[in-house]
């Protein structure tokens, strides 16, 4: 007899523990989350120049193919901008759950940290744009020469050449 006893409350608990866990599991169910996206995304759709034997660098036919690659990066940026200002407007809620609201909010704060990246980038994207307008887009601002056509469609918005940039890491590293 003692032992159903003591099988009696821990079979109630165990009710207890699961009609809670459930309970919590549907509240705490977050509304379909939006993907975060990368902000390289919008230039990496592009076909690579291909350079013509004897091109002169930067000639004005590479200078279109890079600012193509430059608008098309900046405007899916600034839509992205927009989604999400229409994103949080839309998704916010009062919850009523704590769980809920901290979800939400921690969701919304990830999302402002990546439009601030992404606010950096679009001003480093205007300023290429204004290099190219210069005659100066594609050499390296520390020592002048070519940063080189397959570094900028990596990142078109480089401003060192691969070996003064590296220098730069190394410093970076060693201030700590």
């Amino acid at each position: 007899m003692p032992t159903k006893k003591t099988e009696a409350p821990k079979k109630a608990a165990t009710k207890k523990t699961a009609k809670k866990a459930a309970t919590t599991k549907a509240s705490t169910k977050p509304a379909a989350k939006q993907q975060p996206r990368s902000s390289l995304e919008g230039f990496a759709h592009f076909t690579p120049y291909q350079e013509k034997k004897g091109e002169e660098y930067m000639s004005p036919e590479m200078e279109a193919h890079f600012r193509e690659i430059l608008l098309a990066w900046k405007k899916e940026l600034m839509e992205e901008v927009d989604r999400t200002v229409h994103h949080m407007q839309d998704e916010a809620a009062n919850f009523p759950d704590p769980n809920d609201r901290a979800s939400q909010e921690s969701e919304f704060s990830m999302e402002l940290r990546t439009r601030d990246r992404e606010r950096k980038l679009l001003k480093k994207i205007n300023e290429a744009l204004d290099l190219l307008d210069e005659g100066e887009y594609g050499y390296c601002e520390s020592c002048g020469i070519e940063v080189g056509v397959r570094r900028l469609e990596a990142r078109p918005t480089a401003t060192l050449c691969i070996d003064c940039k590296t220098l730069d890491e190394i410093r970076e590293k060693q201030r700590g």
